[in-house]
């Protein structure tokens, strides 16, 4: 009897400490705020006809649980979005003042600035947010985006307009430390961040870019492996001021041997042509296309990705920062890239036609 009282015990502390971790266990969410492996929107540029009854804040929504775009039930705006869901675990965080949550968020465009843009700093949006068992890392496109954790969740209007990205991928703990050395390329414009000291032994970069006094000498690019939380394997290109040249074809595609098609925000008179003349090529995406709806042209889009030509043999879909504009080439930044076939056939099938090279 006294020994099956002791494994009862025993199972129920163990399941005790396990709903505690559980509860306590950072992950990207969906729209029903469960938790997520990764997750991808593409939130779609606001008509300018009058008659258009799009506000600018509906999405596209591809998650580890799903083989295809769907629209998001939910717009952006909203705290039961996927961003508003994810964002939620910063605020509470935040708002329990414990020291075992650390989080970083940074972006050109900082919120609730006038003179919100800054050229001093990588050409990135993104947060991070962890404990010592996982976390997140989203990377976006939009401006003046999230809010500070002290105001909450909101979306900027400066994000409506234009068509808009973001992957969030959750990590485990032990791939932070190699997320710690990418950030230091960025050279990331941080406007909130919290890491406390139990960190600090692993992360070396990340808490010397919080408090403004990182002294590392910055290498001009770095590659690096990642490993989301489930297995999905990703590689992270981060390049520095001190590479003077567009990531897409002088590095991306000639490593990931692959003609890369690239979306980005290209304005009139200020884009690069799509190039032939590395062995890898990269062709700009000119219109994209949504299922039931008309398409919608690259001047339009302010989002940040590219993906594998169709006849290439590797298949490679990457999201993330830089445009392909002439300045852009003096800017950090960066991109991070799967195989994942599912992100490769939803971000394919957006291709409506590209420019070929001259």
């Amino acid at each position: 009897m006294t020994a099956r009282l002791g494994r009862t015990a025993l199972a129920l502390l163990f399941f005790g400490l396990f709903g505690v971790l559980e509860a306590t266990t950072i992950s990207c969410r969906n729209e029903e705020g469960e938790a997520v492996d990764w997750f991808i929107f593409y939130k779609l540029p606001k008509k300018q006809d009058k008659e258009s009854r799009q506000t600018g804040l509906e999405s596209l929504y591809l998650d580890s649980t799903t083989r295809s775009w769907r629209r998001s039930k939910q717009l952006m705006n909203t705290t039961k979005s996927v961003l508003g869901r994810t964002l939620q675990q910063l605020y509470e965080a935040h708002a329990s003042k414990n020291n075992n949550t650390a989080y970083l968020l940074y972006n050109d465009g900082v919120p609730t600035s006038v003179n919100y843009y800054s050229r001093k700093y990588g050409h990135t949006k993104g947060l991070l947010l962890w404990n010592r068992v996982q976390g997140i890392w989203l990377i976006h496109s939009i401006p003046q985006f999230p809010p500070t954790p002290e105001e909450g969740y909101d979306y900027p209007p400066t994000g409506r307009r234009h068509g808009q990205t973001g992957i969030c991928i959750t990590f485990k703990y032990n791939q932070y430390e190699a997320i710690d050395s990418q950030l230091l390329v960025y050279n990331p414009n941080i406007y909130s961040c919290s890491i406390p000291a139990i960190f600090h032994q692993e992360l070396v970069h990340m808490p010397q870019l919080c408090t403004g006094s990182s002294s590392s000498e910055i290498p001009s690019r770095h590659l690096t492996a990642l490993q989301s939380a489930r297995g999905q394997k990703f590689l992270h290109f981060a390049k520095s001021d001190f590479f003077l040249d567009d990531i897409f074809a002088a590095w991306m595609a000639q490593h990931l041997k692959t003609h890369l098609l690239a979306e980005t925000w290209q304005r009139k008179r200020q884009e690069l042509p799509s190039n032939c003349s590395l062995p890898y090529h990269v062709y700009n995406v000119k219109a994209i296309k949504i299922s039931g709806q008309s398409y919608f042209s690259s001047y339009q889009d302010h989002a940040k990705w590219c993906v594998s030509q169709k006849r290439t043999k590797n298949r490679w879909t990457c999201i993330g920062d830089l445009n392909r504009t002439p300045y852009q080439a003096f800017r950090s930044g960066g991109f991070i890239c799967t195989q994942n076939q599912h992100i490769y056939r939803a971000f394919q099938g957006l291709v409506l036609y590209y420019e070929h090279c001259n």
